[in-house]
């Protein structure tokens, strides 16, 4: 990164909280994951950003800040308040992010609230967040945005800064698509194009990763590849980049004399017992309640256990104001209450149970000072506290059992995972970590401290900011190049200075436009003339290459002088010779699969209509209305993929409103080639529109002129806005 960048940090809220005592004012810096993540890396990335500034929603008046930031001066320049209106951020806070967002991406669609004013809120909000980004945005300046309260975000910037770099992180799961799908066609695809208007979107887990590509597959027709997803300009990346801690500064904590003084407190407290500690916010994927009937169950199989451990059960406020959390709190403290009333005795409390925030002393002190940690959430994009309760074990003493639903398992296989749901398993892990041996304790605390010593959050943001970098030159080398006027004069020179020239032409959307029956979309004469004039010069070697069948391209343009490779490469007839043939079989059994599968949309799409043709089977849905045409679509691809197995050399094309499978390694670009070497032509020309012709382009871009009809992004050298542009091109070239 370069040294004049400026790095836009945007949360929905600052890290800083001002307060005001005698005229004084004062500026503290928040707490939370995100906020400590990120303050770690500014402190840490001097080398990466010649300045940073934080952008986001104020808990203060406009006119206390004015007053603030003349008193506070240069303290103030790097921070950038987004001031709502009271209602406005209830309805997107309260309402749109934490009762529809919060509970549809964690797994709880029961509890996901359908209101549409919210989302009015939740969208005027982000706008406000972008008025303020822009105004204040500098060329170079790199904006990283942050989780879900902001997912129209990068797009509502992206439309104003075409050319910003923008990465967003989402620091909760995203949910697979069978629940994404539940939100409204409006919610959904904005929130989807609103995380596409970034450059790189982050996520914890591979998982979340894999589930936001189908989403936006399913929903939106782009596909990806090698975590690459291609719309119609750019290409944005979507990775996984698992946040993590700083890890000195729990790991220090150990020593710390604060810390050694409120553990001593403790142990006190509860002389010769083993400790289970939990912390949570007061939420509903936190499992809090599970984990109290899973140490109850605990209690009940095992009496031995009796007066020799305690739950010191710490549930941090959260959200009260929304109605499932009121609740939560409820049912939690009517559970503590049965367990210490069933078992307890004088002497022996077995739920210590403390509903408020711990400071970072009090904290590390409950980390060192357990010999359980119990984090077991329902659903959970991360869980850092495991992680600083790995940390924090200086002495190698400790046992962490974890729910496999946390993002951090893909990293704490060490730990006693278990199904937070299965009573039976968190209490039989309970138990197993209370009867751990201090070695087996010892080598697993080592290997996890290892592991997340080595990627700290120090590492996390360097590693997104590098491959937020590496992303921009990736676009940078594929930016669309429109073959305007002086491209234009390049070709037509060299084509004037050529002694022996190739052109390699797709029919359907170059030479032709598209029509709603494949048969309509036969030549006009003009078509026939430009390529028979082009034909004509013995110079010229002429091929239409194209995924028709070969009767229909015969019938059409058999009577030229030109080459005619049909079926993607299947069948060629070259001029003035006979109809080859591919060696390969399209066996009667696979065909009839394909054929059922694709007859199945027929039923389930109006208008939609199956193509047989001797090499490949095609479905068409143009004529079908466009989203549940495009809805169906991916149905059959992913059906076709399931059907499709290693024994049959089949391969699945998403075209341009058609679905096709075609034998593996028949392709216009092995067709293409092997007409090149053939004949090794001094000027050579491919242009296609379909994503078939990008195999094409692939394969004759070291020798050819390979131009894109339409603005999608392409293997392609340069774009045709439109296919009105080809023949006036053609015909300017052979006049």
């Amino acid at each position: 990164m370069s040294q004049a960048k400026r790095l836009l940090i945007v949360s929905n809220r600052l890290p800083y909280q001002l307060s005001e005592e005698d005229d004084e004012f004062k500026l503290t810096m928040s707490s939370g994951g995100l906020v400590s993540a990120l303050k770690s890396y500014m402190e840490n990335s001097s080398a990466d950003f010649s300045d940073m500034h934080w952008y986001g929603n104020a808990d203060f008046s406009e006119k206390e800040w004015a007053k603030a930031s003349e008193q506070l001066a240069e303290k103030t320049d790097a921070i950038k308040p987004v001031f709502i209106p009271k209602n406005l951020k209830e309805k997107h806070y309260s309402g749109f992010s934490n009762s529809t967002l919060w509970p549809h991406f964690h797994y709880f669609p029961t509890f996901t609230k359908y209101d549409q004013s919210d989302y009015k809120a939740y969208y005027k909000v982000n706008e406000m967040f972008a008025k303020k980004i822009i105004e204040n945005y500098q060329k170079d300046d790199v904006i990283w945005v942050h989780d879900y309260q902001l997912l129209l975000l990068p797009e509502m910037l992206r439309r104003k800064l075409p050319d910003a770099t923008i990465g967003f992180f989402l620091h909760i799961p995203f949910p697979s698509f069978e629940i994404f799908r539940m939100l409204p066609r409006e919610w959904r695809e904005n929130i989807l194009r609103g995380m596409l208007g970034s450059d790189l979107v982050g996520f914890h887990t591979n998982d979340y990763v894999l589930h936001f590509q189908k989403s936006v597959r399913m929903l939106l027709g782009y596909e990806s590849k090698r975590r690459l997803i291609q719309t119609e300009n750019r290409a944005i990346r979507s990775d996984l980049f698992p946040i993590s801690i700083d890890y000195h500064l729990f790991n220090k904590s150990f020593d710390k004399p604060e810390v050694k003084k409120i553990k001593r407190q403790m142990s006190n407290l509860m002389p010769n017992m083993k400790t289970i500690f939990s912390v949570d916010r007061l939420d509903y994927t936190k499992g809090i309640g599970n984990r109290l009937r899973a140490y109850e169950h605990f209690l009940k199989e095992n009496p031995e256990w009796h007066e020799k451990v305690t739950f010191n059960l710490v549930v941090v406020p959260s959200r009260d104001v929304i109605k499932q959390y009121g609740e939560n709190k409820r049912k939690l403290e009517e559970l503590v209450g049965r367990i210490n009333g069933a078992f307890g005795k004088m002497g022996w409390q077995p739920v210590v149970y403390q509903y408020r925030s711990l400071n970072f002393d009090e904290l590390c002190a409950c980390y060192t000072g357990c010999d359980v940690a119990l984090i077991t959430p329902v659903r959970d994009g991360m869980n850092l506290v495991s992680k600083e309760f790995v940390a924090s074990r200086k002495d190698l003493k400790g046992v962490l059992v974890l729910s496999e639903m946390a993002g951090s398992a893909a990293e704490l296989g060490e730990a006693i995972l278990i199904n937070p749901t299965d009573l039976d398993e968190l209490a039989t892990g309970i138990k197993r970590a209370l009867n751990m041996p201090l070695m087996m304790q010892s080598r697993h605390l080592e290997i996890m401290q290892e592991r997340i010593r080595t990627y700290d959050v120090n590492m996390w943001a360097q590693d997104f900011m590098t491959e937020l970098s590496n992303v921009k030159a990736l676009q940078a080398s594929k930016k669309i190049r429109q073959a305007g006027p002086v491209v234009k004069r390049d070709i037509k020179k060299q084509y004037d200075n050529a002694d022996k020239r190739m052109f390699f032409l797709d029919y359907d959307g170059t030479l032709m436009p598209f029509q709603s029956q494949p048969h309509l979309a036969q030549p006009n004469e003009r078509v026939l003339n430009m390529l028979e004039k082009l034909a004509s010069d013995p110079k010229n070697i002429v091929t239409v290459i194209s995924g028709r069948d070969r009767d229909t391209l015969n019938e059409w343009l058999g009577h030229l002088p030109i080459n005619l490779v049909t079926e993607h490469g299947a069948a060629k007839k070259m001029k003035g010779e006979d109809w080859k043939l591919t060696e390969k079989v399209f066996r009667p059994e696979w065909r009839q699969e394909i054929y059922h599968q694709m007859k199945l949309n027929v039923h389930r799409c109006a208008k939609s209509f199956i193509e047989e043709k001797n090499f490949a089977v095609a479905w068409h849905y143009r004529n079908a209305d466009k989203d549940l045409g495009f809805l169906r679509s991916r149905e059959l691809i992913d059906s076709l993929y399931r059907v499709i197995n290693n024994n049959m050399p089949l391969q699945v094309i998403d075209g341009n409103k058609v679905v096709e499978v075609r034998m593996t390694g028949v392709d216009k670009g092995s067709a293409a080639r092997e007409i090149y070497d053939q004949e090794k032509g001094d000027f050579v020309l491919a242009i296609g529109d379909d994503r078939t012709d990008e195999d094409m382009f692939r394969a004759l871009n070291e020798v050819a002129y390979t131009i894109k009809v339409g603005t999608e992004n392409s293997e392609a050298k340069y774009n045709f806005t439109n296919i009105s542009e080809v023949l006036p091109f053609f015909e300017d070239i052979i006049d």
